[in-house]
């Protein structure tokens, strides 16, 4: 390996030390420890600065991170205003039914081998590119075995189109394959404002796309050129941001666990999505592509929010988790501080999208979807429990519990299934409501079991959950108060903006300051530097307990 090539590497895993050799198959390779930088230098006694290093890089991360995804939202939600009144249902519905089907390979693409470099403490250069081709030939079957099903979609719900619709969404796996090693580079070395840029140009790109083809008459065609875009357009960004070229495979890299630990990652991921997919296939198959549309524009907007906070902060919070691994103490620290900032977003989407579905689906997406109201609205309380359980695997993969995460997904898939198919004589908004309910069902007993064998107890849990919870809720009694007031604006559009200025008014300053959560995120602006007064004494809460 060249020495440039070693600079390089070490770079992007992160290191400021010197590099450590040690025999593997014979051969003389460069060891990469992330994990050199900071937790290891507390053997030297410089613990406190590892900590505040940490702390640092964690939280610049995480606003970074937050941003672009917040870009991320706007820009998803622009396109969706934009194809909503531009396709029809069921153009919509033909893909979604596409989507689900494909959805499970999906989760295949990459194995489960980034989340694994990524938790890992150290990793060569060897086993990186044995990774990476191992991921690109994924890709490549995927690919192959999606063409192959295509024939076999097309049968079971009785629409010749979905036949092209599924190879071309198949091509889809092969820039995922490129990429997945590039990225787990990147999240490993904390560059999110880099992941950011590259996430948000892609999007970009692939809604300009998009917008076109829906204007050129190519109705559902824009849908998947959208899609087969995003994908090719970041895995260009990713080589470029990267600069990490792999080697060729050889023997002996030492991947056996990776792989292990990949492989429970991807049968979680698996499970997980059948339990959260089940409901479109049904829906597809027994009431047609048009309820299956409508069902599934309101399921999109309820859950586009949540998807890109959990994607955000967890990009972060996964890194900087398996960093503490072994230090209890900090871990549960830093876990319970990223969770109760989740929560103060999520919480108040969930009332939003609860009081205000009919003036959210008719700015969202036009008076033509207004049948998806209701659906929406029984979709909310999802917001909810997704926002109270998912952070809970960033626990399980951080401190690896693959294989609790496995049993986790096992035992909620069935409750869901159930609450589906009980609703599905109602239509899409029984639907809805059995995944509402059956999902409440779940919290408690997930959350026990996430946290067992870490120090986070329920009480903690409990303590991060109520302040953002109390303020929400004076928040929604303040709407109720006004709601005569505001029932008054005749418009859509500016009485949804009087209603989400006053929940969430309200609920920030009930949480700031009745709450008296001030401190705590005001030191989050100055652990991230961009504060003015970040001179100022770190904040004690984001260190050891």
């Amino acid at each position: 390996m060249t020495s440039s090539r070693r600079l390089w590497l070490a770079y992007l895993g992160g290191i400021e030390v010197p590099f450590k050799k040690t025999e593997i198959g014979g051969n003389m390779t460069m060891e990469i420890d992330v994990l050199q930088q900071r937790d290891a230098v507390a053997d030297t006694g410089t613990s406190e600065a590892a900590a505040k290093d940490l702390r640092h890089s964690t939280t610049r991360g995480a606003l970074a991170s937050v941003a672009g995804q917040g870009a991320t939202l706007v820009l998803r939600t622009g396109a969706m205003i934009i194809m909503a009144r531009l396709l029809t249902p069921k153009d919509f519905g033909l893909v979604g039914m596409a989507a689900a089907a494909t959805g499970l390979l999906n989760l295949i693409k990459d194995a489960g081998l980034g989340v694994a470099m990524v938790q890992r403490d150290v990793i060569t250069d060897k086993q990186a590119s044995a990774l990476f081709w191992i991921n690109f030939t994924l890709g490549v079957c995927l690919s192959a075995v999606c063409a192959a099903l295509a024939p076999a979609f097309v049968a079971f719900y009785g629409v010749p189109s979905l036949f092209w619709i599924t190879v071309a969404l198949g091509s889809c796996f092969v820039f995922n394959g490129a990429a997945s090693q590039h990225r787990a580079f990147l999240q490993r070395s904390m560059r999110f404002g880099a992941m950011a840029m590259i996430d948000t140009g892609a999007l970009i790109v692939s809604m300009a796309l998009a917008i076109g083809m829906a204007l050129a008459g190519f109705r559902y065609w824009a849908l998947v050129g959208m899609a087969v875009s995003q994908p090719a357009v970041a895995a260009v960004g990713a080589w470029i941001a990267c600069r990490w070229v792999p080697s060729w495979p050889q023997r002996a890299s030492g991947i056996r666990s990776m792989l292990m630990f990949g492989g429970k990652v991807t049968l979680s991921n698996m499970i997980v999505y059948v339990a959260y997919n089940a409901d479109k296939v049904l829906l597809g198959r027994f009431w047609g592509a048009e309820a299956l549309g409508i069902y599934g524009r309101a399921y999109t907007l309820s859950s586009v929010a949540n998807e890109n906070l959990f994607s955000a902060i967890g990009a972060v919070a996964f890194p900087a988790l398996s960093r503490l691994q072994n230090d209890p103490a900090r871990f549960r620290s830093f876990f319970l501080k990223g969770y109760g900032l989740f929560l103060s977003l999520v919480m108040p989407i969930t009332f939003w999208c609860t009081l205000f579905p009919d003036d959210i689906i008719a700015v969202m997406l036009g008076p033509k979807w207004h049948e998806a109201a209701r659906i929406f609205r029984w979709l909310a309380p999802t917001i909810m429990a997704f926002g109270l359980i998912h952070p809970f695997s960033w626990v399980m993969l951080a401190t690896g519990r693959a294989g609790r995460a496995v049993r986790t997904a096992l035992a909620i898939t069935p409750l869901l299934i159930l609450g589906y198919a009980i609703g599905l004589h109602w239509g899409p908004q029984g639907v809805a409501a059995g995944f509402s309910i059956c999902m409440a069902i779940a919290v408690v007993p997930v959350i026990l079991w996430a946290k067992h064998g870490t120090l986070i107890t329920a009480g903690d849990v409990f303590k991060a959950a109520i302040c953002p919870l109390m303020s929400i809720v004076m928040g929604a009694a303040t709407i109720l108060l006004a709601g005569g007031l505001v029932g008054h604006i005749r418009h859509a559009l500016p009485r949804l903006a009087v209603e989400t200025a006053i929940l969430f008014g309200v609920h920030l300053l009930v949480l700031l300051f009745v709450m008296n959560q001030k401190g705590v995120y005001v030191a989050l602006l100055r652990d991230s530097r961009l504060w003015p007064f970040y001179k100022s004494p770190p904040n004690p809460a984001w260190t050891a307990s």
